[in-house]
């Protein structure tokens, strides 16, 4: 099926679990979800929405940890325990003719992190955001785990990164700081927690936010049972700060007050050490989600444009990363480096690849995002998004390959050596050349991908000597 061809099924199964007469209106496909197709719709005087996996198919095990039946009861569950989640109205099953998935109470609000954070209309929201973030998280830590479906799994901190690990082995991707970031991390491993119900994905984006705060809590199909540590620092993972990088509780709060109200409401106070090895773990994961992202694109499991372009923000990750190492550098991390962002170059003769993705860009901004709606517009938007990079890469690529190859030559390494030695600990990261190596050439990927990162804009304020 694709588009709306499965009306019919749709209305029949609305009719079963609802067990009333109506008619499908306004069936759209929202905007995001790289894993889960997300559908709005009215149903007589019902708004819903219907969650299933990708065309009707099998969704991704990278980004999914349960089945979707179970997700649905744990939703259902998170309901009874007075946890802010959509009302659950039923299941998907075979006979349906819809794939995997589940039917939810539309609730009101907005989810995009850009058009929330900033916005005087959500000041209330924003202000209240912190604390309702703590509060709802503590009481998902508390749901007993003797309730939930069997099929919910439990995964500790070696566990978890020592799967990591082999999910970016298994990538074929080369990133020396990815390479140190495992050591570290294999090297400051927790003492084990007391298990809890984490909900996995808890970030802005995911919640559905109105003018009074959080409306409801989505996308479950990360839970499982941990360390609570885990999910406080995945709300501030660099990459959910979105707009707002400078604001590490999902670009709107501030660490320490969000620590102190999750103890307030769970009666469990959360160490600092224990809280930075989360965090740089899930900005790690982050990451190597990324590179998974390609690899399924790849398979041909899911080919679409939005799919492969996450691909390409592990650059994101490796600035973000340094950044969060800064302060466990000591002196190493007050040094400043030169960076220089080249100018493009100027083409004769031949067309460039450059000058035809110029061209491509400008077609797409000016004859179909004008006139593109709803996906159509948000896939328009990827799109350039994805020329833009492969025209900076065209223009930008050459003089940074130079750039990263003098650097190495003037460390006595090659890029094997490099990354072994990040990985076996005998090189490191205080040591004054490497650390700018690495910065200049996480800021020299980033330049070519997203720009506009925030993160971009932090890092050159805090390495750059201009």
């Amino acid at each position: 099926m694709s588009d709306t061809d499965f009306q019919p099924e749709l209305a029949a199964f609305c009719l079963r679990v609802l067990g009333e007469d109506g008619e499908i209106a306004g069936l759209r496909r929202l905007t995001g979800g790289a894993n889960m197709e997300s559908w709005g719709f009215n149903y007589g005087a019902h708004a819903l929405v219907l969650r299933r996996a990708p065309g009707s198919g099998e969704r991704s095990e990278e980004l999914a940890r349960i089945s979707m039946e179970s997700e649905a009861r744990l939703i259902a569950l998170a309901c009874e325990h007075d946890i802010t989640a959509p009302p659950m109205l039923g299941i998907l099953e075979p006979d349906d003719g819809l794939g995997q998935g589940y039917l939810m109470q539309r609730i009101g609000g907005e989810t995009l992190p850009h058009k929330i954070l900033g916005n005087p209309d959500f000041a209330d929201a924003e202000t209240a955001l912190t604390g309702q973030c703590a509060r709802e998280l503590a009481k998902i830590h508390a749901i007993p785990l003797d309730t939930l479906p069997d099929d919910i799994p439990r995964e500790d901190a070696a566990t978890l990164l020592d799967g990591l690990g082999q999910r970016y082995r298994e990538s074929g991707a080369k990133i020396p700081l990815f390479d140190y970031t495992l050591r570290w991390l294999a090297d400051h491993l927790p003492e084990p927690a007391e298990p809890r119900l984490l909900h996995g994905d808890f970030r802005m984006g995911n919640l559905m936010i109105d003018s009074q705060g959080i409306a409801a809590i989505l996308d479950w199909e990360l839970v499982h049972i941990g360390d609570p540590a885990q999910d406080l620092a995945y709300i501030c993972t660099p990459s959910w700060r979105f707009i707002r990088h400078d604001r590490p509780v999902g670009g709107f709060g501030d660490i320490d007050a969000f620590l102190d109200a999750y103890a307030e409401a769970s009666g469990a106070a959360v160490d600092h050490p224990r809280f930075d090895f989360w965090l740089i773990y899930s900005t790690l994961w982050w990451g190597v989600c990324c590179l998974g992202m390609t690899q399924i694109w790849r398979s041909g499991a899911d080919r679409t444009l939005e799919r492969i372009v996450i691909g390409r923000r592990v650059s994101e990750v490796e600035v973000d990363l340094l950044l969060l190492f800064d302060p466990l550098l000591g002196d190493s991390a007050a040094r400043r480096i030169d960076w220089h962002a080249p100018d493009r170059p100027k083409h004769d003769g031949e067309t460039h690849a450059g000058e035809l993705l110029e061209a491509l860009i400008g077609w797409d901004s000016e004859d179909v995002i004008p006139d593109a709606k709803g996906r159509d517009l948000f896939q328009a938007r990827v799109a350039k998004n994805a020329m833009g990079m492969l025209q900076r890469e065209a223009e930008l690529d050459p003089i940074f390959a130079d750039r990263q190859a003098a650097r190495l030559d003037a460390l006595g390494l090659s890029d094997d050596e490099l990354r072994g030695g990040l990985a076996d600990g005998s090189l490191s990261l205080v040591d004054p050349a490497l650390l700018d190596h690495l910065r200049l050439t996480a800021l020299e990927r980033l330049s070519i991908d997203q720009p506009k990162y925030p993160g971009l804009a932090a890092a050159l304020e805090k390495w750059s000597r201009s």
